[in-house]
């Protein structure tokens, strides 16, 4: 009798990052850690789960200005992409606004991207009622309140600070109130004072995660930009751990030197042809 081979209908990984994951972290009292790549490729997320990094805040490759109908159909192979490289970590994506136009939209878009490899959605400012219907049919929305980003600043006057009065802290914090309310599993926080930050963290029952936000919160993002020293100038926010253009430079120049001096490749870089074969080969080029 051939042996039955064991079929596991679950796409999700054991030991895998999960919303429910994030929520144990925060009721435990454990910051949370939170890596941004911003169109950095796949490894260096798989870098940041290899340094127990616990959450990836994936968007599709873009300069900013790139068409949202190709980013939108790309997303499923990047998020596959960034999976195959990364079985472990949490992957929050960020979805395009076209995808979530309508709770039916948002529904047949998240679900899909669900399915692709991602852990949560982060659809910026969507609306309550889309919120709720997305979370009643069990997508796990983590979410995003303070400043927004790209073309949803120009209400609010560019990407700035939020919240420096009382009365638009408390706006911050009812529009983060209805979110979980609603279903918003997390949050991420963005410019606000840093004892909102921490307040807002403190009042709501889901995790909330700082950006640009100072107080610690119920833990932290910052974008690979700035982490690795990418960026002409540093933002305020940011604290730089390394400079990836250095190192690299410097590894690109140490090889260069080796190919312009001779010193790579050595003979243990190749194989050599058998003698005979290689008497017959050039025998025969010789006569060609």
């Amino acid at each position: 009798m051939a042996e039955e081979k064991k079929v596991n209908a679950s796409r999700v990984v054991k030991g895998r990052k999960s919303i429910n994951y994030l929520q144990k972290l925060k009721d435990e009292g454990t910051p949370i850690v939170q890596m941004c790549p911003a169109g950095r490729d796949q490894f260096f997320t798989q870098a940041a789960e290899m340094a127990g990094c616990d959450i990836c805040r994936l968007t599709v490759p873009g300069d900013g200005k790139s068409d949202p109908k190709q980013q939108i159909e790309i997303a499923p192979w990047w998020i596959q992409t960034v999976r195959r490289a990364a079985q472990y970590i949490h992957i929050n994506f960020y979805m395009q606004t076209p995808t979530y136009a309508s709770k039916e939209k948002a529904l047949e878009y998240g679900a899909y991207y669900m399915n692709c490899g991602a852990d949560s959605l982060l659809p910026m400012g969507i609306s309550n009622e889309t919120l709720e219907y997305m979370a009643n049919n069990y997508l796990p929305v983590f979410g995003h309140v303070g400043a927004l980003s790209g073309w949803q600043t120009n209400r609010q006057g560019g990407y700035k600070r939020m919240g420096q009065t009382a009365e638009e802290a408390m706006k911050i914090y009812r529009q983060a109130y209805e979110y979980q309310e609603c279903g918003m599993m997390a949050m991420t926080i963005e410019l606000t004072p840093i004892e909102v930050t921490n307040a807002i963290a403190k009042k709501l029952r889901v995790p909330v995660i700082s950006i640009a936000a100072g107080g610690a919160a119920d833990g932290c993002e910052m974008v690979d930009f700035d982490t690795f020293g990418m960026m002409p100038q540093a933002a305020s926010h940011a604290k730089t751990y390394g400079n990836f253009f250095q190192w690299a430079t410097e590894i690109y120049g140490a090889w260069a030197n080796d190919v312009r001096t001779g010193a790579y490749p050595e003979d243990k870089h190749g194989y050599h042809m058998e003698e005979p074969e290689l008497d017959k080969f050039l025998t025969m080029i010789e006569n060609a």
